[in-house]
């Protein structure tokens, strides 16, 4: 399946139904009144968060996600149906901006959360609540309130543990297919890793973390070269980054030059990030000159925990996985992306529940929100 981590999306709630303007006219109750009904609610959209969904490709070809409108109130004090709400399933890691103004409108971080990005209409009230000691025949009702519309942005940030990181052929997706059943294309050019592998280290029956391979990481990944513009914000939700260098046949390429360019367009992508605890794994050690520049990389790299492996041969693999396992359980709480949630202000609803005053009873028929309705006489 195509990997798809931003979509755009026009998202309504359902309207309101109106209420009714109707009166009992029955053989036996010649007085019997107003007798309209209020319309139903309209539908909300929720989304909620599915852990066996790792990419937004159900909804790259949708237009629109559309919740049911509210039924119309009718006579004999019949309310209208509700409209029903429309749930969409995303994979956990789902932001939701508001494409126009970029606000954060929602962040999908727990399996099965579910939240409500655009709230239905409440529905009109029927003239049955119209009724006063000086009008025993009211002929208004409201109409519907409309549904919330928005135009959203839904962005994908992969919630793993750990975040590879290393420029491309440095052996990332090699380690990752030895230490879990992903199975990402391994090639010896660069560029191999066009989107996100996300693999399961299970260390025993109970003990476990979640690796991803961020890929396309080159000089100027922030500002857009190579892939890193589009995955370094997959980066944001792991708590521990294992950045892997090694030797490289080109002569520009250096380990401890490699690591400080990609810690410098960490730091540009988000000053954060490169303040994340870091395990440094030098792989490749099964050719000499690898082996041979680990003690130089230690050297240069005081402060970082070092470690030498080759996911070919599995030589220091599981050294690698317990110092990360390690530096796990001194950060068990996952970091907040950069947005912090939010519900902004034209996404809250208004006290409608809260009883009319008398002015409001015994107001105009050209308040807002209300309107004339169409007289129903029920026989």
């Amino acid at each position: 399946m195509k990997f798809v981590d931003e979509v755009e999306i026009e998202v309504i709630a359902g309207n309101g139904g109106d209420g009714c303007v109707a009166f009992r006219r029955e053989k036996f109750r010649p007085l019997g009144g107003p007798s309209g009904g209020d319309g139903g609610d309209g539908g909300d959209v929720v989304l909620r968060a599915d852990l066996r969904l790792g990419t937004l490709m159900d909804l790259r070809y949708r237009r629109r996600l559309q919740a049911q409108n509210g039924e119309p109130g009718r006579g004999k004090d019949q309310y209208g149906k509700a409209g029903d709400d429309l749930e969409v399933r995303v994979p956990v890691g789902t932001q939701v901006y508001d494409a126009s103004s970029g606000e954060l409108l929602a962040d999908v971080a727990e399996p099965e959360q579910t939240i409500v990005i655009a709230r239905g209409g409440m529905g009109g009230r029927g003239n049955i609540h119209f009724a006063t000691p000086t009008d025993r025949a009211p002929r208004r009702a409201e109409s519907g309130r409309p549904g919330e519309r928005i135009q959203a942005r839904l962005e994908l940030k992969l919630i793993a543990d750990v975040g590879l990181l290393g420029f491309p052929n440095v052996g990332k997706s090699t380690f990752i297919s030895r230490v879990s059943r992903a199975r990402p294309k391994i090639a010896d050019y660069p560029f191999t890793t066009l989107t996100p592998n996300l693999g399961v280290v299970s260390r025993d029956l109970d003990r476990s973390f979640v690796v991803a391979d961020i890929p396309g990481l080159i000089e100027g990944a922030a500002e857009g070269h190579g892939l890193g513009h589009r995955f370094l914000k997959h980066v944001e939700r792991c708590r521990v980054l294992l950045h892997v260098v090694s030797i490289d046949p080109d002569p520009e390429r250096e380990p401890v030059r490699d690591f400080e360019l990609l810690m410098d367009e960490l730091r540009r992508f988000d000053p954060e990030l490169a303040g994340r605890p870091m395990v440094v794994a030098v792989s490749k050690i099964d050719l000499p000159e690898a082996r041979e520049a680990v003690e130089a990389v230690a050297e240069a790299l005081p402060d970082r925990t070092v470690l030498p492996m080759s996911a070919a041969t599995g030589e220091g693999v599981e050294a690698v996985l317990d110092a990360l396992e390690r530096v796990l359980a001194e950060h068990p709480d996952r970091p907040a992306p950069r947005a912090e949630p939010l519900t902004p202000p034209h996404r809250r609803r208004a006290e409608e529940d809260a009883e009319p005053d008398d002015e409001d009873e015994l107001g105009d028929d050209d308040d807002e929100g209300e309107g004339e309705l169409e007289v129903e006489y029920v026989e």
